[in-house]
């Protein structure tokens, strides 16, 4: 071979390794300029949740009562002790879409040692009923929020619910976190976690 037809090829090799760079380098770019446009199209196109919620206060009441030890007819029976944590909320809840969202179902998580211990929001007809039987607790009452109503367009909805859970302050006291799920009909759940301080009264 001689030293012509060697450099000839040489640098018919350059040629192609140069060239095989280049388009290496363009699909490179190419990939990373597609890859950009999908995460602008997917970011823009994203939509924010329909509903937003806030809890804004949680407090307790811890009771204990006994039975009188009597039945209807006056025979003596066993007494009977009843233990349970009233768990009153006040909570916020936007809607932030462009169609009415219906609110169906309000559960009160509460995370104890053996496990989370759920317990669903009373109806405010209820509500209303437990201060008229604790009137102790009538200085605390404020306007109930229903766990099954319609939040419209734009619309806040402001109040009040109970939950309660049979267990003794004992056990109530060994809790290890709280929170809450928010069930609309044909929409994802909302959840709410609540680090706040919850003030026993």
């Amino acid at each position: 071979m001689s030293l012509l037809q060697q450099e000839s090829r040489e640098a018919a090799g350059e040629s192609y390794t140069r060239g095989t760079s280049h388009v290496i380098i363009a699909t490179i770019i190419a990939v990373v300029l597609v890859s950009a446009a999908v995460t602008v199209y997917v970011i823009s196109g994203e939509k924010p949740p329909a509903s937003t919620g806030e809890v804004v206060e949680v407090w307790a009441h811890p009771m204990h009562s006994e039975t009188s030890g009597w039945d209807a007819n006056g025979a003596a029976i066993p007494k009977e002790s009843i233990d349970q944590v009233l768990l009153f909320t006040h909570v916020k809840l936007r809607n932030q879409s462009k169609q009415p969202i219906f609110l169906h179902q309000v559960l009160a998580n509460l995370t104890l040692p053996d496990g989370i211990h759920s317990s669903y929001a009373a109806m405010p007809s209820d509500y209303e009923r437990l201060f008229k039987a604790y009137p102790d607790l009538q200085q605390w009452h404020a306007p109930p929020i229903s766990p099954d109503l319609t939040i419209q367009p734009g619309e806040t909805k402001e109040g009040t619910f109970v939950c309660s859970y049979r267990m003794s302050k004992a056990d109530w006291e060994t809790r290890k976190g709280l929170g809450y799920t928010f069930n609309f009909q044909y929409l994802p759940a909302l959840i709410v976690d609540w680090k706040g301080a919850i003030t026993e009264r």
